[in-house]
């Protein structure tokens, strides 16, 4: 919490002990500071209070002669002691127990006894709270009420009977989500939590509501009946499914990952997973490289590793090397693919497969010179050629949170429902000109957020001189959105050739693709394909290594603000398939260079002494802007690259959930006839 001026300071006696805090914070914030746990069902930091559970009543000193709600009553409108004493607030007093014992049974009047089968027992806010505050028996003896389950979709499983109508679901799908699908209706015994004419959610981030829900009315569908929280091993990790680099841990169960969800980060992604974050883990399952594979007459058949390492520095010594990375790939494995391909061979390295015109010096031509929670300070946000809600769902909140209070959006690019309202200045270049030419400083904190749509085409180096330009004169920060978890991290140790992917692979004889699945391989030279699933990069192959995925080897990823993050092994690879790194080393011997390094440490630590500033975890650089004088652009619009939020990458196209809710959308944005 940023420091506030002393003025602004309030005396407050919280149970005997005297603290000054902010006159602006409740009670129960005030006791948080302090350390003194106050009970809540209702309350929760980041959406707004709503003092409809009343489990956090305390007792206050001078006032009325009845429990206060400590989440809606605030420091400064307290009434101090008759000889201005500060006022006295008791959290553990017999009135307090008392009430939040009675709290609690009425809470469980309705309540099931469903316990033993919910998927929320063990690490359920009622069941905690239930021993710690309620009674061991209850004046109530009707007949326990039913509600009918809601049907919102494939993620979210509901049993409404369980629901002690908290609303945090439904505050969360309304200010932070953006959506207006969920609701309450009716008043005492027949209020209920309920959906628009039993509409199906239709936001990337819904899947957050299950996590927000202390009880078990809403549960992960694809999770439900899998495992116990005390059967699974939890591995603090970082997202890949896009450039945010949100924050996650990884359930296991044995060899398999169980569920995925978030780690609070208040500079990235706060405590806030999209859903493909949170369920693509089915993914990872499915359709994976677990052996060698050999093109042989047109067929792929299984090989031995040592036949293939053998095939594979063949091919490497016959002619001029390409090595492409891929989205996914690790820091640490894009520099151990430098190191073999340009080090050792001579050849070229690129990482921008999509032909983003990324600008490699100094580092914020790549990375931009922005944080993410610049977001949140924003009075003005200008989107260049992005659709955040598709590119990044976590981060588009947080832009929404801005344009809430108060923040001005405005887009450059293809109009689309963002959840919050923003002036649409035009779809491309000829708008992008027009702003650079009447830019001027915006006078409150700005930031400029340019997307990869706006980069990949053929004057994309023109696009991003107009933006540097228009960033410039309107001082504001420019944060350059990616939408491949690696890009920035493969920038940082020089996998990038002068002139891009075309002359990247211009005369090569064999090309070496680190988990490229996400672009076309031109046909003629040998490919050799790294990478954990059968997508697209396999299909290309003649040569197929299996590797690891993301979260079965531990590897540093950066971010789209150039944040290095650690993230740490889970699992460990089916079948065959071996680390990233080590595949290399291997090859690397099998061609008589060997690499310096025999474990992921040592290459660590030599790819730090390289780069000194990927040791710095979890801090991020203060990066240099380029200095580029606006250019002439070509013509039309910028497009957003993502045109399936659900299948952007070969993880979630392994996943049947995934195929299920792209389906699900495609039908929702389909026009309806008169009939429907």
């Amino acid at each position: 919490m940023a420091e506030q001026p002393t003025s602004d300071l309030k005396p407050i006696s919280i149970d005997g002990q005297v603290y000054e805090v902010p006159g602006a914070l409740t009670i129960l914030q005030a006791c948080d500071l302090a350390g003194i746990e106050i009970p809540r069902f209702c309350y929760h930091e980041r959406l707004s209070i709503a003092g409809n559970c009343r489990m956090c009543l305390v007792e206050v000193k001078g006032g009325p002669p009845k429990p206060t709600a400590s989440c809606a009553m605030q420091v400064k409108d307290l009434r101090p002691g008759p000889e201005g004493q500060p006022p006295v607030v008791l959290t553990n007093s017999p009135m307090v127990r008392k009430a939040r014992a009675g709290v609690m049974e009425f809470l469980l009047i309705n309540h099931p006894l469903d316990c033993p089968i919910c998927d929320q027992g063990g690490e359920c806010d009622l069941q905690d709270q239930a021993v710690a505050y309620g009674m061991d028996f209850s004046r109530y003896r009707e007949p326990k009420r039913a509600a009918e389950d809601l049907d919102l979709g494939p993620l979210v499983e509901t049993h409404m009977t369980r629901c002690i109508s908290c609303t945090r679901c439904v505050r969360f799908t309304t200010e932070v989500a953006g959506i207006t699908q969920m609701g309450q209706t009716g008043r005492g015994e027949d209020a209920e939590i309920t959906s628009y004419l039993n509409q199906t959610l239709a936001s990337n981030l819904q899947g957050n509501i299950i996590d927000l829900c202390p009880v078990g009315a809403l549960v992960s569908k694809p999770y439900a009946f899998k495992a116990r929280p005390w059967e699974l091993t939890k591995t603090d990790s970082v997202d890949v499914m896009d450039a945010l680099g949100s924050n996650i841990r990884v359930d296991t169960k044995g060899r398999e990952v169980m569920r995925i969800l978030p780690l609070n980060h208040d500079g990235i992604n706060e405590e806030w997973i999209s859903d493909t974050t949170r369920f693509a883990w089915d993914g990872l399952r499915r359709q994976r490289l677990d052996r060698p594979y050999l093109r042989e007459n047109g067929r792929l058949r299984p090989a031995r590793w040592d036949e293939a390492l053998e095939v594979a520095a063949r091919a490497l010594r016959n002619g001029p090397v390409a090595g492409l990375v891929g989205d996914l790939a690790s820091t640490e494995s894009a520099f151990a693919l430098r190191d073999l391909v340009a080090g050792r061979l001579g050849g070229r390295v690129e990482c921008r497969t999509d032909g983003a015109a990324l600008l490699p010096d100094p580092r914020g031509g790549y990375a931009g010179n922005a944080r993410i929670e610049d977001i949140s300070a924003a009075r003005r946000i200008v989107l260049v050629g992005t659709n955040p809600r598709l590119e990044a769902p976590v981060l588009n909140a947080r832009i929404r949170g801005a344009w809430l209070r108060g923040a001005e959006i405005e887009l450059v690019g293809e109009g689309a429902d963002l959840t919050y309202d923003y002036t649409h200045r035009g779809e491309g270049r000829a708008a992008l000109a027009a702003m650079v030419g009447e830019a001027a400083p915006a006078g409150a904190p700005a930031l400029v957020i340019l997307g990869q749509g706006a980069l990949t085409g053929p004057d994309g180096e023109a696009v991003l001189a107009n933006v540097l330009a228009l960033a410039e004169r309107m001082e504001a920060g420019l944060l350059i959105l990616h939408t491949a978890a690696g890009r920035v991290g493969a920038m940082d140790v020089g996998c990038w050739t002068e002139g891009g992917m075309a002359a990247a692979l211009r005369g090569a004889a064999c090309i070496y693709a680190l988990g490229v699945d996400e672009t076309d391989i031109p046909p003629g030279p040998f490919v050799i394909y790294q990478g954990s699933h059968g997508d697209r990069g396999a299909h290309r192959a003649d040569l197929i290594l299996p590797s690891a995925a993301w979260t079965e080897e531990a590897g540093i990823f950066v971010n789209t603000e150039g944040r290095p993050q650690m993230a740490l092994r889970a699992g460990f690879p089916p079948g065959e398939a071996k680390e990233n790194w080590a595949i290399l080393r291997a090859l690397s011997a099998r061609l008589g260079a060997a690499q310096p390094w025999d474990s992921l440490p040592e290459l660590r630590r030599a790819m730090v002494a390289a780069h000194p500033h990927l040791a710095e975890i979890d801090a991020v650089p203060q990066n240099r802007l380029p200095r580029r004088a606006p250019r002439p652009m070509g013509e039309g619009a910028f497009r957003s690259p993502v045109r399936d939020f659900y299948l952007t990458n070969p993880i979630l196209r392994a996943s049947p959930l995934m195929a299920e809710l792209s389906a699900a959308e495609a039908a929702r944005r389909r026009p309806r006839m008169a009939a429907e």
